[in-house]
């Protein structure tokens, strides 16, 4: 089971995550996910869990407690979605529109 984990501490590191989960049961990945250019934090995470059902019991006590000094919100990750258009709008305008002169 995948799991995201937000509103992370900045200060929060994958290693603390995991063992977080861990308490659960086997947790086969715990990422913090960091900003490209800079290295830091971007406050939210991934947690892959083995079993479904310690994830689903992950989720339901560890949803809106406190770690490392903020609330944190614990939900099933949903599927990245793709983008179609490489994530541009085609249709934002930029261009002369003949209709509008």
């Amino acid at each position: 089971m995948n799991i995201y984990v937000s509103n992370l501490n900045y200060r929060t590191e994958s290693d603390r995550l995991q063992s977080l989960f861990a308490e659960y049961g086997e947790v086969s990945s715990a990422k913090i996910i960091t900003d490209r250019e800079t290295g830091r934090s971007r406050g939210f995470g991934f947690v892959e869990m083995t079993d479904d059902n310690a994830g689903q019991k992950a989720i339901d006590e560890l949803n809106n407690t406190e770690l490392d000094g903020k609330t944190i919100t614990v939900n099933i990750a949903r599927p990245k979605t793709e983008k179609s258009n490489g994530g541009y709008n085609r249709n934002s305008g930029g261009g002369y529109n003949k209709n509008r002169y």
